[in-house]
């Protein structure tokens, strides 16, 4: 647990850095705007979001026919934030190793559940950009390009035919590691009961229900700190911000997302001082709480996880 603590004390330094440019007295004046009891509607929000993304993950969990049960994949999906500081999120990963002690499904088999996970968030965050994008007034052709290829990204990901000959040309094209590629087809056969709009419809649906509600949180909070820009333009710029932060493929978007959401916001006319406090503040409230959330339930989940193995 160092590196997520390595991480959080870089993100404070850094936005030390940027409160010494922008005025110390400024920036935390705003912050300070921010009473418990709005601070605890905005960690209320975030959980809306990390539960209907475990919900989610149930769902997957059992159409790819493991016997999970509710509170079981709860605490796998919770636990795997511990590991979201890693780069591109592989540390998430440690999921499957928990369905692996505790139903015996090799980890080939159940690794495409995480890449199905992301393209479901990719997915719904792209048409929630895409949607407020439309009601922000001038719109935004960059935003809509973001929200364009991450739902292209999704699509392709979650195609079995496409991936499995993506598989097949890599093979051809590299001739070696047989059994790698042999693990990757069988991989990609879990995919196949997810290609129907049926199973995809309320994946989306659901992953669309918890990112508004951290958007519409992002929205309370810039109304709250004097700086109401719309409910749209804000669902816009948490979207835009959390997208262009994993494209950097930092750990967790670190930087990334920070510099997008603030330079999104002074663009809206936001004085940087308080889009800066709303930066802080929304990232601790989302990103940071779901680490936090994480490292609170990852001793559980480990310990529960060993029990299960060594009583099967």
């Amino acid at each position: 647990m160092l590196v997520p603590l390595g991480l959080l004390a870089l993100f404070v330094v850094g936005l030390a850095g940027l409160a010494l440019s922008t005025g110390w007295g400024e920036t935390f004046a705003h912050i300070a705007r921010i009473g418990p009891g709005q601070l605890a509607l905005l960690l209320a929000l975030s959980l809306v979001n990390y539960l209907a993304r475990a919900i989610r993950w149930h769902m997957m969990t059992r159409r790819a026919g493991l016997p999970t049960r509710p509170g079981q994949s709860l605490r796998h999906f919770l636990g795997g934030f511990a590991m979201s500081v890693t780069p591109a999120r592989l540390g998430e990963l440690v999921r499957m190793r928990w369905l692996y002690r505790e139903t015996g499904r090799p980890i080939e088999q159940t690794a495409p559940l995480a890449l199905l996970d992301r393209a479901a968030d990719l997915g719904a965050m792209g048409l929630l950009l895409a949607l407020a994008v439309a009601f922000t007034a001038g719109g935004g052709q960059v935003a809509l390009w973001i929200a364009a290829g991450a739902v292209a990204l999704a699509y392709a990901v979650t195609r079995p035919a496409l991936m499995n000959l993506l598989v097949t040309r890599a093979w051809r094209g590299i001739g070696r590691f047989p059994r790698l590629f042999a693990r990757l087809r069988r991989g990609v056969r879990v995919l196949e009961p997810f290609a129907g709009a049926g199973i995809a419809a309320p994946l989306l649906a659901l992953g669309a229900i918890g990112w508004l509600a951290e958007g519409y949180a992002f929205h309370l909070l810039l109304a709250w700190l004097g700086a109401d820009i719309g409910a749209a333009a804000a669902v816009a710029i948490f979207m835009s911000a959390t997208l262009a932060g994993g494209l950097t493929g930092a750990p967790g978007g670190l930087g990334g997302a920070e510099a997008a959401m603030m330079g999104l916001l002074v663009l809206q006319g936001v004085p940087a001082d308080m889009a800066l406090a709303a930066t802080a503040i929304i990232r601790v409230t989302t990103f940071w709480f779901a680490i936090l959330t994480g490292i609170a339930v990852f001793p559980l989940a480990e310990r529960l996880s060993l029990r299960v193995e060594h009583a099967r």
